[in-house]
């Protein structure tokens, strides 16, 4: 008796180990895949709401502009000199 005993005890931890391991894996890939939606959600690039660069024409801003700056503008792309 005190074989099957063992056996049975052995079992249930066998059998809890192998459904906390799948429900673990089921809730890592529930909050993978919520995590990867979340963040390819997040908005654009400040600056870029409608995927194209759209320079900042104010003359108080252009006053204090760089030559290099503003010329990137004028190409159309997102400034990278101050």
């Amino acid at each position: 008796m005190n074989g099957i005993r063992k056996s049975v005890a052995a079992a249930a931890i066998a059998g809890s180990m192998l459904i906390g391991g799948v429900t673990g894996a089921v809730l890592y890939g529930a909050t993978t895949i919520v995590a990867s939606a979340a963040s390819n959600a997040a908005s654009p690039t400040p600056g870029t709401a409608s995927g194209t660069f759209v320079p900042n024409e104010d003359a108080t801003h252009e006053a204090g502009e760089s030559a290099a700056r503003e010329a990137q503008e004028d190409a159309g792309q997102v400034p990278t000199v101050p």
